[in-house]
């Protein structure tokens, strides 16, 4: 345990007045924070470079958290030690998990995208960072080599959009465009075919061919993908409902294409 001495407890501190920025603020195009003992492991298992560590007492009780003081004291990473009251006003959780720290960005490269028999999902203008979140986990689940994402779409590594990919924005490489006309002229310039959902097309999800390189569009929670872009697309199907319900929420529709072409692969090997 640490000392009395050595635990952060003034609001003036200067640990704490960075870390306070940094969350009102944004880290940066640079920096990620990173809340928690799992999502701290998964950054740090996936390769992230960690800065930084503020830590509470309260984390040599928390599930796994003696082991990765352990992991990070071999790496030479010793952290800050700070209240857990006031480490708890910059958490974005009910209850502090009691460690967060700062991490490097993954560079993405471009080339990682294509790679063997690509499948990439391109987001456009999804503004939850919860959702984004959620569909990179998704991809990466799927077998996705990486993504798009258009200005307006949410930043992948804001604390909600961490939280939601568990650590998929770290080992999925996403690649920000100005538009999706931008990505899609990407992918056409590599031969990668694009697929869009549409309410009603006659083709179904589960009878169309989906082994060639794929690149899945979505849109935004709200509007969806432009009209325009959806009949411009290489493949339009439909995903058959039953009732009243008119349209899925995006994350659903992306688990249930991406998982499809999964499956189409598999078989296919």
């Amino acid at each position: 345990m640490p000392s009395a001495e050595e635990i952060v407890r003034s609001r003036s501190n200067p640990l704490y007045k960075r870390l306070k920025e940094l969350k009102a603020h944004g880290a940066g195009k640079q920096l990620a924070l990173i809340e928690g003992v799992r999502l701290l492991e998964d950054v740090r298992a996936a390769g992230a470079v960690i800065r930084e560590v503020a830590a509470s007492p309260r984390i040599q009780r928390a599930p796994g958290g003696r082991a990765l003081l352990r992991e990070l004291g071999r790496q030479g990473i010793v952290p800050r030690w700070m209240d857990d009251a006031l480490l708890s006003s910059i958490s974005e959780l009910d209850t502090s998990p009691g460690v967060l720290a700062l991490a490097e960005r993954p560079r993405a490269d471009e080339a990682r995208l294509f790679e063997g028999n690509p499948l990439i999902l391109v987001a456009d203008g999804i503004q939850n960072p919860g959702n984004l979140g959620g569909l990179l986990r998704t991809a990466e689940a799927a077998g996705a080599t990486g993504a798009y994402l258009t200005t307006g779409t949410a930043d992948p590594f804001s604390w909600k959009a961490l939280r939601g990919s568990m650590g998929s924005a770290f080992r999925l490489p996403s690649l920000p465009v100005s538009s999706l006309d931008t990505a899609i002229s990407r992918l056409r310039g590599r031969k990668v075919m694009t697929l869009a959902a549409v309410a009603r097309s006659p083709l179904r999800y589960d009878e169309a061919d989906l082994r060639s390189p794929m690149a899945l569009l979505l849109g935004g929670e709200g509007a969806g993908l432009p009209e325009a872009v959806s009949e411009a697309a290489d493949l339009r199907v439909g995903i058959p409902m039953l009732g009243q319900v008119e349209s899925l929420n995006v994350g659903v529709a992306a688990g249930i294409l991406l998982f499809e072409i999964a499956r189409q692969r598999r078989l296919a090997r």
